[in-house]
């Protein structure tokens, strides 16, 4: 299936993505070296490292090893601790300084739909500062603007799912406002065939679902056959209590995403993709989310 020699870099390891995309390239027995900021478990056929800033000494020597690298570090919701700056921005800086040292050529970044010069969210403009680092700096690339990404432990998920064990979801304003997901296994695919083929080169595509569908409407599919309630509040509301409470259910910059209807045609990926795009009902279903 792989036409990829040496094997291929994943940051971000052990978040959401990178679990489910190392467990991909592995059944397709694709060479492997996750990095994390924490210690995670590894394929027996992989080989993980530890690294903050991902310029240390003992990753560099590694990565001469590889054929691309997969940048999913990142971060939707910034802390005094983690700013979109530092993790969104700087991170990626330092990524491609590491590719360049170990002589990587092709990097995969995942970006966020809705990213754009007008934008002015300070989460969609360090995605797009992080792009332009990425296309400024001479290697092959594919950026992929996307939706949620959807599985059984994505962000989405694990917040309604809290919601859920409380026995109501939330729902920001009217819930009108649309979602494109897209599933993690299908993401997977992608990606490879993005690593493999080079009519995925210097491509920035919008990484959506086959469907659009209202956040309600997704709601009352992830809560079907359930008792759980839903409870509509006020937007402005919901944007109070996400400026003073830290935990609050929807930060800031998620509601900006969710309530921001951002969605797309698809076009490019349909073009440029063999991968039969998972519905929302067949993948709430084939992952037990409901």
């Amino acid at each position: 299936m792989s036409s990829i020699s040496r094997g291929i870099v994943v940051t971000g390891a052990n978040g959401f993505v990178g679990k489910n995309l190392r467990n991909f390239l592995h059944k397709n027995k694709i060479k492997v070296l996750g990095v994390s900021r924490k210690n995670f478990r590894k394929h027996a056929s992989e080989v993980k490292i530890t690294s903050i800033n991902l310029l240390e000494p003992k990753l560099q020597a590694k990565l001469k090893n590889y054929d691309a690298l997969i940048h999913l570090i990142g971060i939707g919701r910034q802390s005094s601790k983690s700013t979109f700056e530092e993790i969104n921005l700087n991170l990626t800086k330092n990524v491609i300084k590491a590719c360049k040292n170990a002589g990587i050529k092709k990097i995969i970044f995942i970006s966020g739909l809705g990213v754009s010069r007008s934008n002015k969210s300070d989460y969609f403009v360090s995605k797009y500062k992080a792009e332009r680092e990425i296309i400024n700096s001479g290697l092959d690339y594919t950026i992929f603007r996307a939706s949620y990404i959807i599985g059984k432990t994505d962000y989405l998920t694990k917040a309604l799912s809290k919601q859920m064990k409380k026995g109501v979801i939330i729902i920001p304003g009217s819930g009108k406002y649309r979602l494109q997901p897209i599933s993690v296994v299908d993401v997977a695919k992608i990606i490879l065939e993005a690593i493999n083929e080079k009519k995925f080169s210097k491509k920035i595509l919008d990484l959506v679902g086959p469907q659009k569908m209202s956040f309600e409407d997704f709601v009352k599919l992830f809560t079907k056959n359930t008792s759980v309630k839903i409870q509509k509040i006020n937007l402005e509301s919901a944007y109070d209590e996400a400026k003073r409470n830290p935990r609050s259910v929807y930060s800031l910059e998620s509601l900006n995403i969710l309530v921001g209807d951002y969605t797309s045609d698809g076009k490019q990926l349909k073009k440029l993709s063999d991968v039969k795009l998972t519905t929302v009902a067949e993948f709430l279903q084939s992952s037990r989310l409901s």
